[in-house]
């Protein structure tokens, strides 16, 4: 990368390689995070501000070293703003343990045959390669699925703009 000032504004492919993240991932995040607002010049050319790179590293952060999902990060950057996210970026702010006891509660739901253990007859566990089948499902992760779904047809709209939408 290019020796810029600090307060310099840095182009997508600048931020990309900054955060080792491919170019279409920050337009994506774009898409799910309506706090990342980049300056857009002629022809729709991103230039990120120095607070923008922050919080994207912060983001970062959460969805690839603390293991959040998208929504997770979201209710993150709902709950304590974008300058608690920034400071995760800049290292100077820890995931607060709270926050992992609930990251921790939500694997355990997605855990059906856990979940179920109380409910119903006892199943034979499956070996290597079987697949589990699970007839009830919550509405917590219905909702969870359903809004990966959706996550998921947004990314291949970006991906394959040609897809229907």
């Amino acid at each position: 990368m290019t020796d810029k000032a600090p307060e310099a504004f840095r182009t997508i492919s600048e931020v990309a390689e900054q955060l080792d993240v491919p170019q279409h991932v920050l337009r994506f995040w774009e898409t799910r995070f309506s706090q990342i607002r980049p300056m857009k010049r002629g022809g729709g050319r991103r230039y990120y501000r120095p607070a923008d790179v922050d919080l994207l590293k912060g983001i970062r952060t959460l969805l690839y070293g603390e293991g959040y999902t998208i929504r997770g990060a979201q209710k993150i950057l709902k709950d304590n703003g974008i300058a608690h996210v920034i400071g995760i970026g800049r290292g100077e702010v820890e995931v607060d343990p709270a926050e992992e006891t609930v990251k921790a509660a939500r694997k355990s739901v997605s855990k059906p045959a856990e979940a179920k253990a109380d409910t119903g007859p006892a199943q034979a566990p499956t070996k290597p390669g079987e697949t589990r089948i699970v007839h009830e499902l919550t509405p917590a992760q219905i909702d969870e699925l359903r809004l990966a779904l959706t996550d998921l047809a947004a990314a291949r709209r970006l991906l394959v703009p040609d897809q229907p939408k």
